[in-house]
């Protein structure tokens, strides 16, 4: 096997039986974004190729074998990843279909509801959506507008839009193709409030008319996501079967009656979240994808465009200048570093959902405060990564034909897609600062000063299945060494990630402390120190990043791979540290010579690595023949 080829193995990772029949699969469908066609036409053969999908086995992976799937997760998951190589649209409306819809019908209804939707939403007999978000309320879902208000008269419930900002808003499918809704609603029974569920909710019949009562519409032209028809759901007074309100965590009996395995409203709002977490980890996991596919167009554009040179007749290729160097190669890194974390975050998900035991509630929290940071960091990534690829093939970056303002435009709303990345890395930090304590719920503000104090030195040492790994590079590193290159060390890099993290962790904790037990100073406090909030949550990410890409070598089996990943890991540890040197020197963990000598290092790396460019390309494992870039073709 090539280097590439053993490169391609280790980022695979544990699902990589999948990702191979996908690419062989995928590959010989007809996926690539057409944009000829008008809306109605690219939703309709979006849909088409959805069917294509079935057979494949990925749609009925993401349900338990009880349910009528096969029962695996985390193929579901790098299944729906892999769709983001070939059109976005295609990946966001199957994972509206079977991972939003599917999931919180999996998740948080019971047999009579698997029995009766599952199979027929797998093979695409029905048709759903995801109706959480409202024009008024997104990222704050327990302040939806939405009702459903229990009638025991008729032994039904009543759903309704009482404002125009309770309208459902940006639904996925809403606005030609759901035949149901996922609802999302406060639940009203008694004249007494429980929250926030989910009901199941028909919106149009047969014919694909608007059952009486439901009113949807059309968000037509987006940025980008052209074949998804999003559009918006109004209710007016919509009665549907008490049967209907999917009821794992909560029901009403046939009296009016409210129960629940989970007391705590606030508790039962965020398990019943926690269990919707396959999305969030599916968007971040498509955005790497995406933007593995614009660096790997971009990389080999800069391997046969050449510009100036010392003569006319020498001119010189792109990527043998060092400017172009810089621009590419860190965000190639940082994609590595990425796939590696995400491949971690599906093994642990995946490790969770499968179990029939619920887990202990701290690796759920865990897993929930991972999954949103490494979203976050994911995204931004993207929309960074995807732009600087874009410029750097220049006028031909532009041209529709080359992909990539396609993938630019389907990937910017990722950011604020299943939640925004700002409000992501703040519940990223609240979990760290509270200790997982459970009486905190969701971003409460007054409550997270409140709890502020807890043991943040024990929760920043949780680190990844290879602790023992990380904590024998910490240890053996050369320490105050005066040789400059001790920066390459990798227990030096983990040590100086793992510091500033503890460092910020604790300065935001003390900051937080100020406040007293009034609720408008404690949020006066909060919004103060917000933005040292959301710095504790990335920081945090990158030291998990840098983790799970340590672990990631240390599994890979062929040493000329392992050799290449070791540069490739520090270009990325040491491009994150020039990026944050300001924090680095201001809080004397590096002197202005040492500060110096990361930028040569990285320069260093990037000559030592130009030879590799294209190794390393290929080692995303984006079949040349699917990029469908036409600047490429010679």
């Amino acid at each position: 096997m090539t280097l590439s080829d053993n490169l391609r193995i280790a980022l695979d990772g544990k699902w990589r039986h999948v990702r191979e029949q996908s690419r062989k699969e995928l590959a010989e469908m007809d996926l690539a974004y057409d944009h000829d066609l008008t809306l109605d036409e690219a939703r309709a053969r979006v849909l088409e190729q959805m069917k294509k999908l079935v057979p494949t086995g990925i749609p009925a992976a993401g349900f338990r074998v009880s349910s009528g799937g096969t029962g695996d997760p985390g193929m579901a998951v790098t299944g729906i990843e892999m769709l983001a190589q070939f059109d976005l649209s295609l990946m966001v409306k199957a994972g509206v279909q079977w991972g939003l819809f599917g999931g919180a019908i999996e998740n948080l209804g019971t047999e009579r509801h698997h029995q009766a939707y599952i199979p027929g939403l797998i093979n695409l007999d029905i048709l759903g959506c995801f109706a959480m978000t409202e024009t008024g309320h997104g990222s704050d879902v327990q302040s939806l507008e939405t009702t459903a208000t229990y009638d025991p008269a008729t032994q039904e419930f009543v759903i309704h839009s009482p404002t125009p900002s309770s309208r459902k808003d940006y639904i996925g499918g809403a606005a030609a193709h759901a035949q149901y809704a996922a609802v999302f609603a406060q639940l009203i029974t008694k004249g007494e409030g429980y929250g926030v569920h989910c009901f199941i909710v028909q919106l149009r019949d047969d014919e694909g008319n608007d059952l009486p009562g439901i009113t949807t519409s059309d968000d037509k032209h987006k940025g980008g996501l052209g074949a998804v028809d999003n559009g918006r759901i109004e209710f007016d007074h919509v009665r549907i079967p008490r049967e209907n309100l999917l009821n794992k965590y909560g029901q009403v009996d046939e009296g009016g009656t409210y129960s629940s395995p989970i007391e705590s409203s606030n508790a039962r709002f965020f398990t019943m979240l926690g269990t919707l977490i396959r999305g969030r980890i599916s968007v971040g996991g498509s955005a790497s994808a995406a933007t593995e596919v614009a660096l790997s167009i971009a990389g080999r554009y800069a391997l046969k465009r050449r510009q100036f040179g010392p003569d006319a007749e020498h001119e010189v290729l792109l990527m043998d200048y060092r400017m172009h160097q810089r621009r590419l190669l860190p965000l190639i890194a940082k994609s590595y570093a990425m796939r590696f974390a995400q491949n971690q975050l599906v093994a642990r998900m995946d490790r969770i959902q499968s179990s029939e035991d619920p887990p202990p509630p701290h690796q759920q929290r865990e897993l929930e405060g991972r999954a949103a940071g490494l979203k976050a960091a994911q995204t931004w990534h993207a929309t960074k990564a995807i732009q600087e690829a874009r410029e750097a093939c220049g006028g031909a970056g532009y041209l529709a034909e080359n992909r990539l303002t396609t993938l630019k435009g389907d990937t910017d709303v990722f950011t604020t897609f299943e939640g925004d990345n700002h409000v992501l890395f703040q519940l990223v930090a609240k979990e760290l600062l509270t200790s997982y304590a459970q009486e905190v719920g969701g971003l409460d503000p007054v409550g997270l000063v409140r709890f502020a104090a807890g043991t943040v030195a024990d929760v920043v040492k949780e680190r990844t299945a290879a602790s023992q790994l990380i904590q024998r590079l910490i240890d053996a590193r050369p320490g105050s060494s005066d040789d400059d290159h001790d920066l390459l060390d990798r227990g030096t890099q983990l040590n100086l990630f793992e510091d500033r993290e503890q460092h910020v962790l604790e300065t935001a904790a003390r900051r937080l402390r100020r406040a007293g037990k009034d609720p408008v100073e404690a949020f006066e406090v909060f919004n103060a120190a917000q933005d040292h909030v959301i710095r504790a949550g990335r920081v945090h990410i990158e030291r998990i990043v840098l983790e799970a890409f340590t672990a990631g070598i240390a599994r890979c089996e062929d040493p000329d791979a392992q050799e290449l990943l070791r540069d490739v890991c520090s270009l990325y540890a040491l491009t994150a540290i020039e990026e944050d040197l300001a924090w680095f020197m201001g809080h004397n963990r590096l002197s202005d010579t040492r500060a110096k000598t990361v930028t040569h290092l990285v320069n260093e790396l990037l000559e030592k690595l130009r030879p590799h460019t294209l190794t390393l390309i290929e080692g995303f494992g984006v079949p040349e023949s699917t990029l469908n870039a036409a600047m490429l073709v010679d």
